[in-house]
């Protein structure tokens, strides 16, 4: 049986089509431009002739950023806090989230209050400096990571999704002996996939490319980050690796090749999560 679809509606799918294709290709064609630079030859770019395909094609600028060993320190420092970071922003998130989403518990509205007042104001970058260097934390990859362990937005994401799973279910887990914790590890979290996975590319990519963080407080550039290393790399005029052998490489092919590899890993990671995300997405969307 086929479905009638009205003129209006034809017209409506038309225009959503065309429009959502030219975003992506607004979002896309940058990025092209940056690959084919990261592949493209001194010449070409000096003449500025590369446009969305390499042109001269080499992988100098590749082996040059990988020459560097800070390369691989920023970037070890880089998975370290994406990985530790994300994983106890998941764990805090969840065990604050669970509780509140609770209709027995107690207080639950000045904690809420007090949650969203932190999502209106921040705390000014001086006084936060001061804490973090009062507790040791200065010039440490816990200095990034400790700070933001729950947010906000986030915090009231998963909090809606927990409100939304049967309470027959956590009752009855309670009556069989469960202690909370158990209830919140071996049923709450396990029937939360889509949220966790949402949470889980938030934070994730949040600390991947955070860097006004890891510019204040790791100065030592034994914990700088892979983003620290993208941005001096940026902000250089010139740079020094220029030469590979006999080869010459233009200092924005090193340029854009930095900028791939630090894109690479979150482009690889979303795949696995995109279904999870999808339905993550929608969360809170709807009110029953």
């Amino acid at each position: 049986m086929k479905i009638k679809v009205s003129p209006a509606r034809r017209i409506y799918v038309w225009i959503s089509s065309i429009v959502l294709v030219i975003l992506c290709t607004a979002m896309v064609l940058p990025l092209l431009k940056v690959v084919a630079e990261s592949f493209s030859s001194k010449t070409f770019i000096e003449q500025n002739q590369v446009l969305f395909w390499p042109k001269g094609f080499n992988v100098d600028a590749y082996l040059k950023v990988f020459h560097n060993p800070t390369i691989f320190i920023a970037l070890k420092n880089s998975i370290f806090i994406t990985a530790a970071g994300t994983l106890i922003n998941l764990v805090m998130t969840a065990m604050m989230a669970y509780p509140l989403s609770r209709p027995e518990f107690r207080y639950k509205k000045p904690i809420l209050m007090m949650v969203t007042l932190t999502m209106i104001f921040t705390s000014p970058m001086i006084p936060s400096y001061l804490v973090i260097k009062g507790m040791g934390l200065d010039n440490t990859v816990w200095a990034v990571i400790l700070p933001g362990m729950i947010s906000g937005y986030n915090f009231f994401i998963m909090k809606s999704f927990f409100a939304g799973l049967p309470g027959e279910l956590i009752d009855a887990a309670r009556i069989d002996g469960c202690g909370e914790f158990r209830v919140l590890f071996k049923i709450v979290i396990p029937m939360s996939k889509a949220v966790m996975a949402t949470m889980t590319l938030f934070y994730g990519v949040s600390h991947w490319n955070s860097l006004q963080q890891p510019l204040i407080y790791l100065r030592d550039p034994k914990v700088h980050t892979l983003q620290i290393k993208l941005y001096q790399i940026l902000m250089e005029d010139n740079t020094s690796m220029v030469d590979v052998g006999q080869v010459a490489i233009a200092p924005a092919t090193i340029k854009m090749a930095t900028v791939v590899i630090a894109t690479i890993p979150i482009l690889v990671v979303y795949p696995f999560l995109q279904k999870h995300f999808a339905a993550g997405a929608m969360l809170g969307s709807v009110k029953e």
